[in-house]
């Protein structure tokens, strides 16, 4: 009996890393998210002034800034939703190395090829989160940019 809590014990200790890493992308889903909801308020206050605007007058026709801010913040949305979706399968991934340590102990299979394959799966998903939430960075960097060189060259 004491040997089997000692392997039981040891399982949960290698089960014990991976649960970190479930705390620590969540945290990132939590800023993608927020992120998200940002790009979402923005989007739709564009939306709402440009049907404010076509309400008022029926020959109102967008500018070409409304038009050209109102993609990149769908092209922005688009990456962060897809940042989203792919720190979400990490999680998935990692609860699967979770269950597959325990249930390759409890049924008595090898569970070395399917925990490996899963592990990286699931760090492939990670950093492609993480590249897209860069893209994202940068493409909010240059909005900042482009906004500021563009008020400055108004004021002079």
């Amino acid at each position: 009996m004491e040997n089997n809590i000692s392997e039981i014990t040891t399982y949960i200790q290698a089960a014990v890393a991976p649960v970190f890493l479930i705390a620590g992308v969540a945290g990132l889903l939590n800023v993608f998210t927020s992120r998200f909801v940002r790009v979402v308020d923005k989007l739709n206050a564009i939306d709402n002034r440009i049907a404010l605007e076509t309400k008022a007058d029926p020959k109102f026709v967008i500018s070409q800034k409304s038009k050209d801010r109102r993609l990149s913040l769908l092209k922005r949305l688009k990456n962060i939703n897809l940042s989203i979706f792919l720190g979400t399968l990490t999680v998935y991934m990692v609860a699967m190395v979770i269950l597959t340590i325990f249930a390759s102990e409890l049924f008595g299979f090898n569970g070395q090829v399917a925990i490996s394959s899963l592990f990286i799966v699931s760090m492939i998903s990670l950093s492609s989160s993480l590249f897209l939430f860069l893209i994202e960075i940068h493409a909010t960097v240059h909005f900042i940019r482009t906004k500021r060189r563009s008020t400055y060259d108004s004021i002079e």
